[in-house]
């Protein structure tokens, strides 16, 4: 028998890494080694992963000899030095970060939208898109499949794991929450909430609790920022439109997991709003959830540890029969990184 590949889990200590092996522990059992590799300062440590207690190893060249599929759940920077690296050690790289998304030499792959993609991958890499566009893009390019996508414009509310590493995102919330607990008149008065919080703010830049942030990621071109072009080049590519319109505004909220979307979609042909309803209940990594009368909708506090993408609010857009407007939420540690990932290693292992 042909034995089964051995699996790097590079940034196992972090926000996605904990997720990942749970995920791991959970699926099909397709790999043979699991190596979890971390920073020097995490070696040694022990972390559980398929009912194993297993040491977490310090990424270096001698932890990656023997990889066949290395998952990298770090930072852009560290993805960027040790992802070409493992592909010289003769393992296939799946990559969360940004640092390879807009190389046209590596697929960007959502296994449910473009799965063929990640076939061909001529510097040994598959990217994984960010959160925003994981969170939306299952969605919307089932929509695509049946109408013709021809401009998106989409309003992101990203949760405070969603900032910087993820857990300082969520440390920095509940810290700020806690200052603000006590006094019920906060919110109240021009700059209380920020005068409360002080410079607390943590990957923020400004206060989170009792507030909502019009900004995210770095300054981009024209007053976008880095996220609001991620989530258009990133749709752009997973669904082979490069001419696509697209407006995103990205906005942090005090939520600790989930990014929501609210979505308006324009298509290239009449949009029949039960048969629009049809395609997102049968869509793989979609839960339809749409009886606003009920009170039967997404929300991120409700899909928090879940894996699909949850679609409510569908409707026909008041005022053009070609569009559809609707509201989607994900958990961003899971579909938006950990299980994206492993759902393309799982499909990339089958051709290693």
């Amino acid at each position: 028998m042909t034995p089964k590949p051995t699996l790097a889990v590079v940034g196992a200590t972090g926000a996605v890494g904990s997720v990942m092996l749970q995920m791991l522990t959970h699926h099909a059992d397709v790999w043979g080694d699991i190596r979890l590799l971390a920073s020097p300062r995490s070696a040694g440590r022990k972390a559980a992963v398929r009912g194993e207690e297993c040491e977490i190893l310090a990424l270096d060249e001698q932890a990656l000899e023997g990889v066949d599929l290395a998952l990298f759940l770090v930072p852009e920077t560290v993805a960027a030095r040790w992802a070409p690296v493992a592909v010289t050690k003769g393992a296939v790289v799946v990559d969360t970060s940004a640092a390879f998304r807009a190389d046209p030499d590596v697929p960007l792959v959502v296994p449910e939208t473009n799965a063929h993609a990640a076939r061909v991958r001529p510097r040994g890499i598959v990217a994984s898109p960010g959160s925003t566009t994981l969170a939306l893009v299952v969605a919307v390019g089932a929509l695509h499949a049946e109408f013709g996508l021809s401009e998106l414009v989409v309003t992101a509310q990203q949760a405070a794991s969603g900032a910087g590493a993820g857990q300082a995102g969520v440390d920095t919330l509940r810290a700020q929450l806690g200052l603000v607990a006590g006094d019920g008149d906060l919110g109240t008065h021009p700059g209380d909430v920020r005068r409360a919080v002080g410079e607390n703010t943590g990957p923020f830049p400004g206060p989170l609790a009792l507030n909502v942030l019009p900004w995210s990621g770095t300054a981009g071109a024209d007053g976008a920022s880095s996220e609001e072009e991620h989530v258009r080049d990133e749709t752009r590519r997973i669904l082979a439109l490069p001419a696509l319109r697209v407006a995103a505004t990205c906005v942090r909220v005090p939520v600790v997991t989930g990014h929501s979307v609210s979505v308006h979609a324009r298509f290239e042909r009449p949009v029949p709003l039960d048969r629009a309803h049809e395609i997102l209940a049968t869509a793989p990594g979609v839960v339809l959830y749409d009886d606003p009368a009920a009170g039967d909708f997404p929300t991120p506090a409700d899909v928090a540890g879940t894996d699909p993408a949850w679609v409510g609010r569908v409707r026909r857009s008041m005022d053009d029969e070609r569009a559809l407007d609707f509201f989607v939420c994900a958990d961003n540690l899971r579909k938006g990184a950990a299980l994206n990932a492993l759902q393309i290693a799982e499909s990339v292992v089958t051709y290693l």
